[in-house]
């Protein structure tokens, strides 16, 4: 199967199972399932390839120039991973089915599960650093949603927001040190960064890259100090913390060490600052877990150590340390997935996951006692398990390992933490199964039925056949470990077996199962002891962190950013002006190359009349409408400056803008008093005055410095003029500028537009829905209205001038290649039209004829202009690549065809369903209480010849 399929079924399935939901709890469930098998089985498609040592690629070049490129790699590392993440998610998914209840909305939960699993897959298959940290910040996005699933309560979503804020911040740090890492390589490709591990070494950025990378690593797999996080995780449903804690989220940041292994490690930096993150977490984490009272507190924390445990290994940076590394993922994966179901079960049936609550399950519930043994006693490296196997290479590595010159250190801590590990897995086990039987259960416990407690019994059967055995799972393991090691070791000779011999690590290995049982015979003193030991909590020092954070940034930002525009202008003229005027002091100014030209009495008067309305303005601001009027004046004597210096598509652009604006201005100006009110003293507006006026020298001495001076360098310009029809097919420069060089500029400019009119539609709603309704239906006009509501010569005129409006926004979006016109223009002359219908008969009588909603012809807008740039994918084109070509179609003349005039649909349908919506919004917000909505295109009011004028509430209006 294509990499691309593999990584896109996830995100694409995700659309199913809100679609299921209502079909049945088993349906939403069998959905998901197919969705994760079908990439599943196309994982194992590529089985084969990697077997036989081979990379499997793909690649879509996106912005080349940029090094930002789609491709993905399939090698064993990647194999291994994505192996992981489908395979225990199609677990999983089968757990969660019976596991969740009735009252859970299964199709928002597998949703979650689903776009979780995609990006955790798109990680893993990553080549382009860029394209990784986009479904880096996916996981956690995803992650978040999954963790606060249970929203009503507390606990999830302070958890979900702990775990976002912590992973959110490292993967900001990481993006800084992929950056760094991609500028020293020269390219943002892993496979060809792999390949320079002597350059990025030798490099003086090599230590800023690392840390900024081993930050987001840490965060996200929860290294110390970083570790806190991940036990709050644990409020997500427990499929959830099954999956989060087995093989994905938390194992991104080691995925991520393992990849970069070939080109980071083997330097002191990277083994000093790595080894010690993970020995102090793995001996951290399992001290803490050994005195947790709840069954998955218990086990987060034994993943936080197990977590540190795999960190060291790879931190070590020896070629066996990186095998041991990777066998345990597979054995921490298989018996942590298993053991978290087995807790799931326990709370699912007795309703509590307090052990201080539990005991005596083992002959209540025999079936899951089993399934939880084997697999706490695989963690606690009992052998013939699992666990044991990869316990027993990590104490051998840790028994070579010097650190800070001492060769006892790390062994010693290796032993201790292993010591405690086997203690909260004698716990689990003791406290929870064995014991008497008690009577005080909050529910009576059972096993349950075959669908909750499959899963994790086909995990414990890998739990056992590997540590029985383990030259089943070699040849894979040491596939995975030649895909981390790269060239810059070879895979070790070491043979995977049960016995080897009288060597330090079994000893170590005695030491620790019998020091932990020692430790279960003193745990009543021990825990004791632990809770009157003062001790730092993670949880109160995140927030206190959050807090002074918060704090801090209110004490720099609120003197500043207090929501007055009238501060941010000045702050920011001062500084804009200030900085160019350092420049200019500083730098050196050229003489001119430039004559001044002769102006004209026309361009004379017209500088007149627009300085003449500028002033107007700031002079009779205060009166809204007159302000709108004169603003229409600056607008219209700029249309004529463009049309001046020849810029005819600007200058109808323009045009168009301000009718547009106008009208609806004017209706804003309905709910808005006549008169602004003074908030400014004497002295702020003598102040405003005199940055406005030093902000306008300024731009005029740049703007007359510029015009009398040649270009320093080639204007873009001159690129534009020499491939506009070579390269877009059109002669109109300005045209083919919007819907072919920038493209995609415009196509965020009408996504912006048509957010703009949802937002405006979204507040009208919400007005309409509050306290303001009743205050807009019934206002008192504060004026006379006119008597009739719809002038019957406006209402003929605008009918005759409708088809006419509608032909000229034809021609002109036809013509807009070639010559001034084009999708945007045509889209505002078209809007025009429709809003002169609204004028004239009203809102009532207009939108009753309405066929297709606003929203929906924006949305059609932007698809259509999306799809025509997802189109030059399928020809090997980068997005928005545009093409044409000519036809010739008896009896017409040849005439051009190109592919801009598609996305050019999706623009004009953008701009009027933005206006369009936009307009009925304000409309909507206009109708008043008792009077009656027309049906009626004219009509005239007799209340108008009365002597008496109208009141309120007995004359109609219209909108």
């Amino acid at each position: 199967m294509s990499l691309f399929i593999l990584v896109a079924l996830p995100f694409l399935g995700a659309l199913l199972p809100g679609l299921m939901n209502a079909a049945g709890r088993a349906a939403c469930a069998g959905v998901t399932f197919t969705v994760s098998l079908a990439a599943f089985i196309g994982l194992l498609t590529n089985l084969p390839a990697i077997l036989a040592g081979e990379v499997v690629t793909a690649r879509v070049d996106w912005i080349p120039s940029l090094g930002m490129n789609f491709t993905l790699m399939l090698d064993g590392l990647g194999f291994f991973f994505a192996l992981l993440i489908l395979g225990i998610g199609l677990l999983i998914i089968a757990y969660a089915r019976h596991y969740l209840s009735r009252n859970d909305n299964m199709g928002e939960f597998f949703t979650y599960l689903l776009l979780f699993q995609g990006a955790m897959v798109g990680i893993v298959l990553s080549d382009n650093i860029l394209l990784l940290l986009v479904f880096w910040e996916l996981t956690s996005l995803s992650s978040f949603l999954l963790i606060g699933y249970w929203k009503h309560l507390p606990e999830g979503r302070h958890g979900a927001r702990m775990a976002l804020t912590v992973t959110g911040m490292g993967g900001l740090a990481m993006i800084g040190g992929m950056l760094i890492l991609g500028q020293i390589a020269g390219s943002y490709d892993l496979s060809v960064i792999l390949q320079n591990r002597e350059l990025i070494q030798n490099s003086p950025l090599y230590l800023p890259a690392l840390i900024l990378i081993l930050l987001g690593c840490f965060t996200k797999s929860a290294q110390f100090p970083f570790h806190f996080w991940l036990p709050h995780a644990m409020a997500a449903p427990t499929p959830v913390s099954a999956y989060l804690h087995s093989a994905t989220m938390v194992k991104a940041g080691i995925f991520l060490m393992a990849r970069m292994w070939p080109v980071l490690s083997g330097t002191p930096e990277w083994f000093t600052i790595v080894t010690t993150a993970g020995l102090v977490t793995m001996v951290l984490g399992a001290v803490i877990a050994l005195f947790k009272h709840d069954l998955k507190a218990l086990l987060a924390f034994s993943t936080v150590s197990h977590l540190g445990l795999i960190t060291m290994l790879l931190g070590t940076g020896t070629a066996f340390g990186a095998m041991a590394a990777m066998f345990h993922i597979l054995n921490h994966a298989t018996f942590k997935a298993a053991l978290f179901m087995s807790a799931g079960i326990v709370d699912h049936e007795a309703h509590t996951r307090d052990i201080r609550r539990l005991g005596g399950l083992r002959t209540l519930m025999p079936i899951t006692f089993t399934i939880a043994t084997l697999a706490a006693l695989s963690m606690a490296g009992i052998p013939l398990l699992n666990g044991f196997l990869s316990k027993e290479m990590m104490l051998e590595e840790a028994n070579h390992t010097v650190l800070f010159g001492n060769p006892w250190l790390v062994p010693a801590l290796a032993t201790f933490g292993s010591l405690f590990s086997a203690a909260y897995c004698f716990r689990l086990i003791g406290h929870t199964f064995l014991g008497p039987v008690r009577d005080d259960y909050p529910a009576k416990p059972h096993d349950p039925g075959a669908g909750l407690w499959l899963p994790p019994a086909f995990l414990v059967t890998l739990v056992v056949v590997i540590g029985v055995a383990p030259f089943l799972a070699e040849p894979f393991v040491k596939l995975v470990t030649a895909s981390v090691l790269g060239d810059a070791a070879e895979v070790p000779k070491a043979y995977f077996k049960i016995w080897h011999g009288l060597v330090p690590a079994l000893y170590m290995s005695i030491a620790a199962v019998i020091g932990g049982l020692l430790m279960m015979a003193i745990f009543n003193p021990a825990l004791r002891f632990w809770d009157a030991l003062p001790r730092p909590e993670a949880k109160v020092i995140f927030e206190a962190i959050v807090s002074a954070a918060a704090r801090l940034a209110q004490t720099l930002i609120l003197p500043l950013h207090n929501g007055s525009f009238t501060r941010y202008a000045a702050i920011g003229t001062v500084a804009i002006v200030g900085a160019g005027f350092y420049a200019w002091a500083t730098g050196t100014v050229g003489a001119p190359t430039r004559e001044i030209q002769a102006a004209g009495i026309v361009p004379i008067v017209g500088w007149t009349l627009l300085v003449a309305a500028t002033v107007a303005l700031v002079i009779f601001h205060r009166n809204r409408f007159l302000s709108l009027i004169l603003i229409g004046i600056v607008g219209l004597m700029v249309s004529v400056g463009f049309v001046f210096f020849s810029a005819p598509d600007l200058a109808m652009t323009q045009f168009t803008v301000e009718v547009v604006t106008i009208i609806l201005l004017l209706l804003a100006l309905n709910f808005l008093p006549n008169r602004t009110p003074v908030e400014s003293s004497l002295l702020r507006r003598v102040r405003d005055m005199g940055v406005a006026i030093v902000g306008g020298l300024a731009t005029f001495a740049l703007a007359f410095h510029y015009l009398l001076r040649d270009a320093v360098d080639t204007p873009i310009s001159e690129f534009h003029l020499a491939n506009s029809y070579k390269g877009g097919g059109g002669t109109n420069v300005v045209n083919v500028i919007l819907v072919d060089f920038r493209g995609f500029d415009t196509y965020g400019e009408i996504i912006v537009l048509g957010i703009a009119a949802l937002l405006i539609y979204a507040l009208t709603e919400t007005l309409l829905d509050g306290p303001v309704r009743a205050r807009l239906l019934n206002r008192i006009p504060d004026q006379p209205r006119a008597g009739d509501m719809h002038p019957m010569m406006m209402v003929v005129l605008t009918r005759v001038i409708m088809p006419v409006v509608l032909m000229v926004g034809f021609y002109i979006f036809l013509r807009g290649h070639n010559e001034p016109g084009g999708g945007f223009i045509a889209g505002l002359i078209v809007s025009i039209g429709v809003v002169m219908q609204y004028m004239a008969s009203g809102f009532s009588w207009a939108s009753a004829r309405l066929k297709y909603p606003y929203h929906g012809v924006i949305g059609a807008g932007v698809l259509v202009a999306g799809f025509t740039g997802i189109g030059s994918w399928f020809v090997g084109k980068p997005f928005l690549t545009s093409d044409f070509t000519y036809v010739r179609i008896p009896p017409f003349e040849k005439f051009e065809l190109a592919t801009a005039a598609l996305f050019d649909v999706g623009v004009f349908l953008a701009v009027v369903g933005a206006v369009m919506l936009s307009l009925e919004s304000f409309s909507r917000l206009a109708r008043r209480a008792h009077t009656d909505d027309n049906d009626h295109p004219m009509d005239i009011d007799p209340s108008r010849d009365e002597e008496t004028p109208p009141t309120s509430g007995t004359a109609q209006e219209g909108v």
